[in-house]
């Protein structure tokens, strides 16, 4: 079981360990700006860095859980492939929101796809499961007849 999970395990661990960089850039930038919880407006330098953040942090529950089904359910590889493009392009993200607002428009254009992409990947493994199953239809095995 754990050779069909490890690369997903691996991807969940770097991802964890990003938000925890997003969460210490903050804590950094409060003591810079001389900013105290739980305040949340300041210098527009602040401000961007803490909705980096927190615009990482919410799309990070989505990521798990599309990164999981499309590798649980369509292919582990792929899915923890795109994973590390996600976190990439989010730490891009972050660096650029932090530089100026402009600067983050690329790279979340390129996660949203990135997540459009194990989005689709979960849904044909889980619809291939479902109908293999449930129904016993194989359509893998019908398109290669």
């Amino acid at each position: 079981m754990l050779d069909q999970i490890h690369l997903l395990s691996a991807v969940t661990v770097l991802g964890v360990l990003e938000q925890a960089y997003f969460f210490l850039q903050v804590i950094y930038a409060r003591r810079v700006f001389g900013i105290s919880p739980p305040r949340t407006s300041g210098p527009p330098e602040f401000e961007r860095i803490f909705r980096a953040q927190v615009n990482s942090s919410e799309y990070f529950p989505i990521f798990l859980a599309l990164l999981w089904q499309a590798g649980l359910f369509f292919h582990q590889g792929l899915a923890a492939a795109l994973g590390l493009l996600y976190l990439f392009a989010r730490y891009c993200y972050f660096m650029g929101y932090r530089a100026s607002s402009s600067e983050r428009l690329a790279p979340i254009y390129f996660s949203t796809g990135v997540l459009w992409i194990l989005v689709a990947a979960s849904a044909l493994g889980i619809s291939h499961f479902f109908l293999s199953h449930y129904v016993g239809l194989n359509v893998l095995q019908l398109l290669t007849v």
